[in-house]
């Protein structure tokens, strides 16, 4: 199924539905420009297309949301719970997903930045790499996205990024994984922008995932 169609299967808003294809779209970069060891190009494609699908679940109820939005939200919420991580990994399981690309899903988070640093797998640094890379507001630079986190979350106890010495580690690490993916491509990682990922968000715009076995507010098909 195109992936479009799958964003408005589960009435994924605008905003979401952009912000995980400048995500593909930076790894389409990255591999159109990748001189290393073969990697699965498909699986960090397919799963950066879903990755966050399951943000639904943590939109915040506003006046400004109208009752078709907080309908589907409860959908959401009622069919998956609110952990949105699980949410994303259901939905890429839903949509046809391999165990190797969920994999990929889940051990991607900034908050395993230091085992992505240690690991083998440049499927895992880039599927990371890429995610960290984009701001809501679209492409920025490895060490301000996440400096930027570190400013919005500080003094929060629920997560890693509240923790100032933990906070600047991950930092640390993520720039660590730019350099081992770097050494491996033939751009720079100022070259990795929004204007060099149009021509690949359009083209991700036809992207064709594997038929779906659930659509949301229907009854569940089995496996």
């Amino acid at each position: 199924m195109n992936i479009i169609k799958i964003y408005e299967k589960y009435h994924i808003p605008q905003q979401l539905q952009i912000h995980m294809l400048r995500v593909a779209a930076c790894a389409n970069l990255i591999i159109d420009n990748w001189q290393g060891n073969e990697i699965d190009k498909d699986a960090i494609i397919r799963v950066l297309l879903l990755h966050d699908t399951g943000n639904m679940a943590k939109i915040q109820d506003n006046p400004d949301n109208d009752k078709e939005f907080l309908n589907v939200r409860k959908q959401y919420i009622d069919k998956f719970g609110t952990d949105d991580h699980k949410i994303s990994l259901e939905i890429g399981r839903n949509e046809g997903l391999s165990d190797y690309e969920l994999q990929l899903m889940e051990k991607k988070e900034s908050k395993r930045n230091e085992e992505i640093m240690n690991a083998s797998s440049y499927e895992i640094k880039i599927c990371a790499y890429c995610d960290e890379r984009v701001s809501p507001e679209g492409v920025d630079s490895i060490k301000a996205r996440l400096e930027d986190a570190k400013r919005r979350y500080k003094g929060k106890t629920n997560t890693v990024w509240g923790d100032e010495e933990k906070a600047n580690y991950l930092i640390e690490c993520a720039l660590k994984i730019e350099e081992q993916i770097m050494q491996y491509c033939t751009i720079k990682p100022e070259k990795i922008n929004n204007d060099t990922i149009e021509v690949y968000i359009k083209k991700l715009r036809e992207y064709d995932i594997d038929i779906s076995i659930e659509v949301l507010g229907t009854e569940e098909q089995e496996r």
